[in-house]
């Protein structure tokens, strides 16, 4: 497979809306594996098609407790509860975060790449990152849930670099030692 590129504000198909898969072919999963490197590559969480150009309804999941990356064709957010203030960065709006409101728990629904139907109960950074990928699929991104957008936030690269550093010399690998920031 291939890593390709990501496309970047303000390109037009990042506001358009994903259209559903009717079949899983080759094609299809080919696209999905390109994203699957293509995450990989960019060291981010999530990765919707949109986001390399391709106008189908698929994601790719990487969460730092799961072991491998997640494929999920026609996802959908099903239900919604609670609301949280979370800080979110975007890999089409590379070099800014921002402080928006993100459910607490959702329920999940979408066809895995072994084409069975799923439902999944996520909360916290899991859902965090459904939500923003689903979002990605119907044209709206992170910044759109800004109140004002001159409330996105350059990101100081030394800043992250050194809070890494000290995550990695003072990590028991519990979950609540990650980073409360995400770049999908």
């Amino acid at each position: 497979m291939a890593v390709v590129p990501i496309l970047e504000i303000p390109h037009p198909i990042l506001r358009k809306r994903a259209t559903k898969i009717r079949k899983i072919d080759k094609g299809i999963l080919k696209t999905a594996y390109d994203m699957v490197d293509t995450l990989q590559a960019s060291g981010g969480v999530g990765l919707a098609a949109n986001q390399i150009g391709n106008l189908k309804r698929i994601i790719v999941v990487k969460t730092p407790e799961i072991d491998t990356t997640k494929i999920y064709f026609n996802p959908e957010i099903i239900y919604r509860e609670g609301q949280r203030t979370v800080e979110e960065g975007c890999l089409s709006i590379p070099g800014y975060k921002g402080f928006i409101t993100r459910s607490v728990t959702i329920r999940f629904g979408a066809i895995d790449h072994t084409h069975k139907t799923i439902k999944i109960n996520a909360d916290e950074l899991l859902a965090q990152i459904l939500e923003h990928e689903v979002d990605h699929l119907n044209g709206i991104l992170f910044s759109d849930h800004l109140q004002k957008h001159e409330k996105l936030i350059p990101i100081d690269y030394d800043e992250e670099l050194q809070q890494d550093e000290e995550l990695n010399i003072n990590s028991d690998n519990s979950i609540s030692d990650l980073p409360s920031s995400i770049d999908t």
